[in-house]
């Protein structure tokens, strides 16, 4: 091993024990050696971001009494291969599921690049914050959890979203988006725990505005758009729809055209689509009237 190749893996194993979680680390000595990570504190949860080569992770017994930060953490791998074992389970979650371990017990866990890197994203959460019996929750540890639609997908997608645009964050957003994300991830637990009844009625609001929102956000494009059938998607009324809306000092239909809008000016920005002309740039984001949308552009 070079000796630049052996400061970047003691720079590693000290970052990961400084402000992750102290852990063993070992890899492949011929090959070299090139890890990325962020760690970012979002209120009430940390998120950490890693890109990583072939590696071998161990927290041992050992680990666990130098230091415990008494939190789940439930990742989702984004890239390449992750494989965890812990408490005599072991998984190998699929790109895009979710995957949750314990701080306070050992673990150990390989990355697998497939040529490539692994990059995962794993959100810190207190135990003390989750309102969910340990019990149950512990009977996630180690197991898959398909993150595709749902939920769990809503969690993944938030969790890569904030990651992206963290530096453009004032300190108060990034307060905001923890909270969020522990109302999605406690949300996640609950519905594979069968404990939703746990969740506080503000963390259950909350999570139904962030599905609303991604809702929104599918079909922008769609004329059909509407609060009534928003309402209907969620299984809520009209009148509950306009309430969530109110306490963000707007309406549904003026949150729809804002984002449509928005979505119009950034394609009229993408010097991509120099070439389409204004009016169907309106009518691929819902605007059917190219006289409305010229006046609405206009206004905003």
């Amino acid at each position: 091993m070079t000796s630049g190749r052996r400061a970047r893996v003691d720079r590693w194993r000290e970052m990961i024990t400084q402000s992750y979680l102290p852990s063993a680390v070992s890899c492949d000595e011929a090959a070299d050696f090139h890890g990325v990570a962020r760690v970012l504190q979002a209120g009430p949860v940390h998120v950490a971001t890693l890109r990583l080569p072939a590696l071998q992770v161990l927290r041992t017994p050992i680990h666990v009494r130098r230091f415990d930060p008494d939190q789940y953490q439930l990742a989702v791998t984004l890239q390449g291969r992750r494989t965890m074992a812990q408490s005599g389970l072991e998984v190998a979650p699929e790109v895009g599921d979710l995957v949750l371990n314990d701080s306070s017990h050992p673990y150990e866990s390989w990355m697998l690049p497939d040529g490539g890197v692994v990059e995962t994203i794993t959100v810190g959460i207190p135990r003390a914050a989750l309102p969910l019996p340990r019990a149950k929750v512990d009977r996630l540890l180690a197991a898959p959890m398909a993150a595709g639609t749902g939920l769990a997908g809503l969690l993944a997608q938030c969790l890569v979203h904030l990651v992206a645009e963290s530096e453009s964050y004032r300190p108060q957003d990034t307060v905001r988006l923890g909270t969020v994300v522990l109302d999605l991830a406690t949300a996640v637990l609950a519905h594979r725990t069968e404990t939703g009844d746990a969740i506080p009625p503000e963390g259950r609001q909350r999570v139904l505005l962030v599905s609303i929102h991604a809702f929104i956000e599918r079909r922008l494009g769609t004329v059909q758009l509407s609060p009534a059938l928003v309402a209907a998607a969620h299984h809520i009324s009209v009148r509950q729809l306009h309430r969530l809306f109110l306490h963000q000092g707007t309406t549904v239909s003026e949150w729809i055209r804002h984002r449509r809008l928005e979505c119009c000016r950034r394609d009229l920005l993408d010097p991509r689509l120099a070439e389409l002309p204004v009016h169907p740039v309106g009518a691929r984001w819902g605007f059917r009237c190219a006289a409305d949308f010229s006046r609405a552009f206009k206004t905003a």
